[in-house]
């Protein structure tokens, strides 16, 4: 593996958290614990023993899912290659690279536990793999989240093994001269290397964590925009006060409060607005403390499964059991991801009606329709609105939770499932078009710092447009604003804590 003194450094089994998931998107320097190491190396001893003295264990001894009441083929190095070609059968595009980067790390993390009898070579692989560019080549669509990540972790281990495709410097090729570009060697597998590569609901996990991140910063996303367009429409913070939040009782809204009159500290209002504003204003600190609470609760769901064990079945070698059971399941994370989505699309809706507010001359403090300098002969920011209708319209439509969505299959082996990876992928998706919505609102604040006579009164906001301004032109005269809008998601990106794209 590289070790050049620029890579960034992570110990497994160390606590991985979002944030990590993130940075496995450029080469990363895994080292997995001494102690780690000692333990992986006990548990496949005794796991490898247990197969020797006869003792039942699932897909080692035995054939797969509904399989189980067979034997498994007699040739271990057999073994894992019939269960990798069977389950071999994703379709449908390919996960991001950096998707499947932190899925390897994922389950490195969980395999470094020393709970899955897999070999140190499987370990070491997949450290080798994340010290370069080298991303396997996944489909997006095969898992079911209830066995593990069967079929993305299976494509996922044919490319470390050579086969299928793969992306190394940002380019997909065949999986086999990928490795060699990469100066990797194929991964060969034998006893449990196989099953507890797939055996997990590493994507499923991998996907709602980046999700996670993304909407962490999305929130003070929306704290940000809000509080400067309060301040150029000239409205009052009273709909912030903390005597009212604190007498509402909810956490969540007491510091969405905080976060807002921080920005806002300074405001001077107008005095010309009327007493309520819309709720799109006046309603942000309950519609922003509910986000964080959400936020918070996905948090804790993710940050437990990111730092578990999930396989089956599972080695303790200290007390000599080996127990079967189902913490492949993803559930917890189903349940999870599927309310990250709701927060995208809950802020997505917020921003959109911010966006409507501030293009309408009744309710935008007199400014010109669409926020256009010259009204009929040009346009402002009115095809930004309508690409917004549409992002926020695509989001609402595949808004369906997917963990309800159970479909028994494999001969009712699987007879109820979490689709916790649909789940994961769609949370990720939404909270990426929710930076389009913010960029969209973001492009129609600076116009609108642009043509008012008002300009930001508070420091933060002030400072904030002036940042917009640097990468957003005025509008005038019209112009194409696609990469306008996404120069403002990248700044606004960093500005919460993130990179740009």
């Amino acid at each position: 593996m590289t070790t050049d003194t620029w890579m960034d450094v992570v110990t497994v089994p160390g606590r991985l958290d979002p944030a990590v998931l993130e940075r496995a998107a450029a080469p990363l320097q895994v080292v997995v614990e001494p102690a780690a190491r000692e333990r992986v190396s006990a548990c496949e001893a005794f796991a490898l023993a247990s197969i020797v003295d006869g003792r039942p264990v699932y897909g080692a001894t035995t054939g797969f899912g509904p399989m189980v009441g067979y034997a498994g083929r007699e040739d271990p190095v057999d073994q894992c290659g019939g269960l990798l070609d069977h389950l071999s059968v994703g379709q449908g595009r390919d996960l991001p690279p950096e998707v499947v980067r932190a899925t390897m790390l994922v389950r490195l993390s969980s395999l470094s536990h020393g709970r899955s009898g897999v070999s140190l070579r499987v370990l070491d692989a997949l450290g080798a793999a994340l010290g370069t560019t080298f991303a396997p080549a996944v489909p997006t669509l095969g898992s079911l989240g209830a066995s593990g990540d069967l079929c993305p972790l299976a494509h996922l281990t044919r490319a470390l093994q050579g086969q299928g495709h793969a992306y190394v410097e940002g380019q997909r090729r065949p999986a086999a001269p990928a490795l060699r570009q990469a100066g990797l060697v194929p991964l060969e597998l034998t006893g449990r290397d196989a099953l507890a590569l797939v055996n997990g609901t590493s994507l499923t996990v991998a996907a709602a964590g980046l999700a996670l991140a993304k909407l962490r910063r999305a929130w003070s996303t929306a704290i940000d925009l809000s509080a400067l367009m309060v301040d150029l429409l000239g409205a009052s913070a009273e709909f912030a006060h903390p005597r009212l939040l604190d007498a509402l009782g909810h956490p969540g809204a007491v510091l969405a409060g905080q976060a807002l009159r921080g920005r806002l500290a300074g405001l001077r209002p107008s005095g010309t607005r009327g007493l309520q504003e819309p709720y799109s204003i006046r309603c942000t600190p309950q519609l922003l403390g509910a986000v964080h609470t959400s936020i918070e609760h996905a948090d804790s769901v993710i940050g437990a499964d990111l730092n578990g064990v999930s396989d089956n079945p599972l080695f303790f070698p200290d007390q000599e059991l080996v127990v079967h059971g189902g913490n492949f399941f993803g559930q917890p994370v189903a349940f999870a991801a599927d309310l990250l989505s709701m927060v995208a699309i809950q802020l997505g809706n917020l921003a959109e009606r911010q966006l409507d507010l501030l293009v309408d001359p009744h309710r935008n403090g007199g400014l010109q329709p669409m926020l256009s300098v010259e009204p009929g002969r040009q346009h402002g920011v009115q095809g930004v609105q309508l690409a917004a209708t549409a992002i926020l319209t695509n989001m609402r439509r595949q808004a369906m939770p997917a963990s309800i969505q159970s479909l028994p299959t494999n001969g009712h082996n699987q007879d109820i499932v979490p689709l916790g990876t649909q789940a994961a992928i769609a949370a990720l998706e939404h909270a990426e078009s929710l930076r389009w919505l913010h960029g969209s609102l973001a492009v129609a604040l600076r116009q609108a710092g642009h043509l008012s006579s008002r300009q930001p009164t508070a420091a933060a906001c002030a400072e904030l447009l002036d940042r917009l301004a640097a990468v957003v032109a005025p509008i005038d005269p019209d112009r194409g604003l696609h990469e306008d809008v996404r120069a403002a998601a990248d700044l606004l990106d960093q500005l919460a804590g993130g990179g740009a794209r």
